[in-house]
């Protein structure tokens, strides 16, 4: 297992080991003792092609997340809301897929969210703390000010993320 650092403190690429064969493969995903975190909570969602989801965040308790996708591939963001981060207010992209093994380590004080490229995409997320929809923000996946790039025109995304706030919104409402 190889780990990436990138220029966001705490936000890690995991390049894993596939150990292919005829019968298929096997890749150890996550070690405990190498990202040096506990994971209580496992959650798994699956999306078509097209698929946005996010960019969601909980203001309180908020989960660190390690995310793997297991078939397909996605196009993944991490925006950094950590308050007094050098970051803050840029986002970090990549693409995750079954084929290039890679996972990412995104920390407590992140907004996630991804776009599915493939026709099935199927996503397991290990997080250091549990769900906590009281306090679930989301922030608006084509919000002006974030200048994301989604790499497919057509986009599929739920009511919830449709209603999200703006960036501005959110400094106002938690008071930056």
């Amino acid at each position: 297992m190889k780990i990436i650092k990138t220029k966001f403190s705490g936000l890690l690429i995991y390049q894993q080991v596939s150990h292919n064969d005829s019968r298929g493969y096997f890749k150890e995903l996550l070690k405990e003792n190498i990202l040096k975190k506990k994971f209580p909570f496992l959650a798994m969602s699956y999306s078509k092609k097209n698929v946005i989801r996010g960019l969601h965040l909980q203001t309180q308790k908020s989960q660190g997340k390690f995310l793997s996708v297991i078939k397909g591939k996605i196009f993944d963001i991490a925006l950094d809301l950590r308050k007094n981060s050098k970051t803050y207010g840029k986002y970090f992209s990549c693409i995750l897929s079954e084929k290039n093994s890679n996972s990412i380590y995104i920390p407590p004080g992140f907004a996630h969210g991804f776009q599915a490229l493939d026709k099935e995409n199927y996503i397991i997320y290990n997080c250091t703390k549990y769900r906590n929809s009281k306090s679930e923000i989301t922030i608006k996946y084509d919000d002006k000010n974030l200048r994301i790039k989604w790499p497919l025109k057509r986009q599929i995304v739920s009511k919830k993320d449709k209603h999200a706030i703006s960036l501005l919104e959110f400094e106002k409402k938690l008071k930056f």
